[in-house]
């Protein structure tokens, strides 16, 4: 690997609470494992034979003081593993009219945001609240949690570990933040080969604007610290109301920031008690589209 240590991919979940770390960091390796065997058992075999390979920053506990009962969640994560792709069923349910009324409406919200508290579901204002919580730093908790990944992301560099990040939802947001304060703030070389986005928030109005370097241009505005992103969106994901980044950081690539930037569409599958969940964790990364791009990149760092 000329001189380079082990390759290794962090992940760093979204909002709401996780099971506790290893219960959680076991749940989502038996998802992405799952998918990477279907489509190169070579690889999946060597992430499971490299030590340290996986590595989750568990930032949700701090954030909510709560972790979640892996059990109401064990027989859905037991049923995705074992579904190999999207059926017409999941399909058509992630197409229907209802999702796309809805995606209209939420678009609609990051477009003219006083209109968002006369749309905002239950749930959608739970989001917001920890989302503004986020933003506002409140007790300092939003540099906390970026502390928590830069600092997994400056031991890599120091043993100079080839890195995947992948980042779902608002740990995109957080994945974002800290790699553009490690080039502006904090000017250290720490690197990603990769940044694989899922189902992330980062193409809404609302959070291009609050971003680490959203009032600055040019190079200041961007992270200097990626080599190539690719982005993944379910079909039907609300949270990716944009499910295309590229025209919105695409001028990284014209200013020679990263080599590569790529979004794909997916179709995921997982289901809560009978409910499709087109945005869950678990769903994004048992996913053929995600497997391929980890096995991808693994090829490659592993050399």
């Amino acid at each position: 690997m000329s001189g380079r240590g082990h390759p290794l991919i962090v992940y760093i979940p979204g909002l709401l609470p996780k099971p506790e770390p290893d219960v959680h960091r076991d749940a989502l390796l038996r998802c992405m494992l799952t998918g990477v065997r279907r489509v190169d058992s070579d690889v999946a075999a060597a992430i499971e034979m490299t030590p340290g390979s996986f590595d989750v920053v568990s930032w949700t506990y701090d954030f909510y003081r709560a972790h979640r009962d892996f059990s109401l969640d064990a027989d859905a994560v037991d049923a995705v593993v074992a579904q190999e792709r999207a059926s017409a069923t999941d399909i058509a349910e992630a197409t229907s009219w209802l999702r796309r009324f809805a995606r209209w409406i939420y678009r609609l919200g990051d477009l003219l945001p006083f209109l968002i508290p006369h749309v905002a579901n239950e749930r959608m204002e739970v989001h917001l609240r920890d989302l503004r919580r986020y933003l506002s730093d409140d007790k300092g908790i939003a540099q906390h949690t970026r502390r928590m990944l830069k600092a997994a992301l400056r031991a890599a560099g120091n043993g100079r570990r080839p890195v995947l990040l992948i980042a779902h939802s608002m740990g995109s947001v957080i994945a974002y933040d800290s790699l553009w304060e490690l080039t502006h703030v904090d000017r250290e070389r720490a690197r990603v080969d990769l940044l694989l986005t899922m189902g992330s928030p980062l193409g809404q109005r609302y959070m291009q604007k609050r971003l680490k370097g959203a009032a600055r241009t040019g190079r200041g505005r961007f992270p200097h610290n990626v080599r190539c992103w690719k982005n993944l969106a379910a079909v039907g994901d609300l949270t990716a109301l944009d499910r295309d980044l590229a025209d919105d950081f695409g001028e990284m690539l014209e200013l020679g920031l990263v080599e590569r930037f790529e979004d794909e569409s997916v179709f995921t599958y997982f289901r809560l008690d009978g409910v499709l969940n087109v945005h869950a964790e678990y769903g994004y990364l048992v996913n053929e589209r995600t497997a391929h791009a980890i096995a991808e990149w693994w090829r490659t760092a592993a050399v």
